[in-house]
């Protein structure tokens, strides 16, 4: 046993415990040396974006390669960095401030004294912190998250070509009813997901640079001659971010509540697709590969369970707990500030780490599992009595009185043969032509446009009614 065997052990959480190696592609992202790296990053933004703006002068310029090297404090943040930043932290108790005077080392090492008291001019924390939230937050979902997600709607929309016309009874209440195709209900889902993948990119993230109560105070009596709300626009965009102008003391955290909120709806589809997988595990339809050497029951040797589709379940509920709170807690901050985002902010984390590790069992879920072809087939002609719809829709379009009723009459409630069904259209007064197409349904052709509906894939392409 290793160290890092041990640490995992010992970690209070699952996700830095048992669940590490799953989640480790977020450390880079959401852990405090990341932080540290990412206020890094603005800061020295900052300080390069200074030293280019006309009529600063108190800012020396700044060469390519001076800026290279400044640039590398966070391209190559390292280790030895966060472990000097946290001692800084320590010492001052202030990490922004610990950046700041670890920062300042750095500029004194590379010989740029001259640009020391440019280093967070004006600034107040917030304006560090916000950026390199929104800097995290939408590299994280850009690089992980997305990524992740694009391979279970790849996984889904294979499923949905596979299977486009492998009809399957459907179910209503619980309820046999009218047939569809396993294609069709998997498409239903890629489309789901893929439009709320859509919603959740098109969220720009916000970001502010506009001092200590929001009016860039500091800004411009220091400098009154510079248009701030230009040079902040211009830097917030430069970080590739959405500028926001008009804030309290801190960004108001509104494009990251819908964040996730996206993220939630998100997790609420996959938690519908892990319950209806579990559900057709359960039914049979879908069969699941066993894995050499997994055990299944400590005492039914027999069992193959669905725990990667309830595993993603779980956690699906715990990252829709956490974003729930963060969409709800985080826009709401008393007078221009309190401090009860900034602990809150901490675990962000936590709900993309939830998320990630959901998908990646879902995707591994639906990677073991094959559509048992047969079974499905079975259970649909055992339930001739869904073509109870079809037969009172026919009788309607050859204007027959009270079709409906006549058929509920025959078939609620009742377990119907295939017999059955032939006995009754053969006591209907209809014509031998109508009888022939009556005679003729099968609940396996019963599928409507099941196959088209399976392979559609751009819903803005459909014929309309114009």
């Amino acid at each position: 046993m290793t160290t890092d065997d041990m640490t995992r052990l010992a970690a209070l959480g699952p996700l830095d415990g048992r669940y590490r190696a799953d989640v480790a592609s977020l450390a880079s992202f959401f852990s405090e040396a990341a932080l540290f790296r990412y206020r890094v990053r603005v800061e020295v933004e900052y300080l390069i974006f200074l030293s280019r703006a006309r009529g600063i002068h108190f800012v020396p310029p700044l060469t390519p390669p001076q800026q290279a090297a400044l640039r590398a404090l966070y391209r190559q943040f390292g280790d030895d960095d966060a472990l000097a930043i946290a001692a800084w932290d320590r010492r001052v108790n202030h990490d922004v401030k610990a950046v700041e005077y670890w920062l300042r080392e750095r500029l004194t090492t590379l010989g740029l004294t001259g640009h020391l008291e440019a280093v967070h001019f004006a600034l107040t924390s917030e304006d560090v912190n916000n950026l390199a939230y929104a800097l995290m937050v939408k590299e994280a979902r850009e690089l992980v998250l997305l990524p992740a997600l694009e391979s279970l709607i790849e996984r889904l929309r294979q499923l949905a070509d596979e299977e486009a016309a492998t009809p399957m009874l459907a179910r209503t209440h619980g309820q046999p009813a009218t047939p569809t195709t396993f294609g069709k209900e998997m498409n239903v889902f890629f489309m789901r997901l893929r439009r709320a993948i859509n919603d959740m990119m098109a969220i720009k993230i916000t970001g502010k640079l506009n001092g200590a109560s929001g009016v860039f105070a500091a800004h411009h009596v220091a400098l009154p001659q510079i248009d701030w709300l230009k040079f902040s626009r211009a830097f917030v965009r430069s970080l590739d971010l959405e500028p926001i102008l008009l804030t309290t003391q801190i960004e108001p955290h509104d494009t990251l509540a819908a964040l996730c909120d996206a993220l939630k709806r998100i997790g609420a589809i996959l938690t519908d697709l892990s319950q209806d997988c579990w559900r057709y595990i359960s039914d049979g339809y879908l069969v699941q590969a066993a894995r050499a050497g997994e055990v299944g029951s400590s005492t039914m040797p027999h069992k193959v369970n669905p725990i990667d589709f309830e595993n993603a379940e779980g956690n699906l509920a715990l990252a829709g707990a956490l974003l729930e709170l963060f969409s709800r807690k985080l826009p709401v901050s008393r007078l221009q500030r309190d401090l009860s985002d900034s602990t809150v902010l901490r675990n962000l984390g936590l709900a993309f780490g939830y998320c990630l590790l959901a998908y990646q069992r879902l995707l591994r879920g639906l990677q073991k599992v094959a559509v048992d072809r047969a079974r499905l087939r079975r259970d649909l002609d055992a339930h001739p009595e869904v073509l109870a719809e079809a037969i009172q829709t026919i009788l309607r379009r050859e204007g027959f009185a009270e079709p409906y009723e006549l058929l509920k009459a025959f078939s609620r409630g009742r377990a119907l043969t295939a017999e059955d069904i032939a006995r009754f259209i053969d006591s209907l007064p209809v014509s031998d032509a109508v009888r022939a197409e009556l005679q003729a349904l099968a609940p396996a052709a019963y599928i409507g446009l099941a196959v088209k509906l399976a392979q559609l894939r751009d819903e803005a392409t459909v014929g309309n009614w114009t």
